[in-house]
């Protein structure tokens, strides 16, 4: 059976056995519990994360310590914060496990490396990075022209499987709504 990275990376290029254990030469593995943190706010991040198993959240809390999700991560999704792992500042989001997870992962230098000695990679990044941009224009216009209730909907439309391994009070922050709004919604 192939490695799930294997196929992940395939859906956009194709690699010979021994170009994948190049790049899986550059990858380790991480494992984390319940709860437990993946980046913290003020940290400078150096790894971008692949998820081979669990469900993570990308997070910031406002200075009235209310939380609002901007991500959530599920199996063969990527997550870091961008912005930290790019220009190595400090994080302004944390990223904590809401299962216990099993991640791969890539250092930002291991990344330019692999980068540098081979094209398919920069292009397979190029393309994940296109697809990430589109995600959140998406995500933004949503947040802008619909209801909650359209918000709702559409998530659940397209990631039933989130219902049932997050917490109610989880998809409220992610949507913007109270868990009250939450509740009726669902009705």
């Amino acid at each position: 059976m192939s490695h799930p990275l294997r196929q992940h990376i395939e859906d956009i290029v194709s690699l010979t056995d021994e170009e994948f254990d190049f790049i899986l030469g550059h990858f380790a593995t991480t494992k984390r519990r319940k709860h437990q943190f993946l980046v913290q706010e003020g940290q400078v991040v150096d790894k971008e994360f692949w998820i081979l198993k669990g469900c993570l959240k990308s997070y910031f809390v406002d200075d009235a310590g209310k939380e609002h999700i901007l991500q959530f991560g599920m199996e063969n999704w990527w997550i870091t914060d961008y912005e930290s792992f790019v220009k190595q500042t400090p994080s302004k989001i944390s990223i904590d496990c809401i299962e216990d997870s099993e991640l791969l992962y890539i250092t930002f230098e291991n990344r330019e490396k692999l980068t540098a000695a081979m094209h398919k990679m920069e292009r397979f990044w190029a393309k994940k990075s296109k697809m990430g941009r589109i995600a959140l224009q998406n995500r933004i216009l949503s947040l802008l022209k619909n209801s909650s209730k359209e918000r709702y909907n559409l998530l659940l439309e397209q990631y039933p499987a989130l219902f049932q391994r997050v917490p109610k009070k989880m998809i409220a922050a992610y949507l913007g709504v109270s868990r009250e709004t939450l509740s009726r919604l669902n009705d």
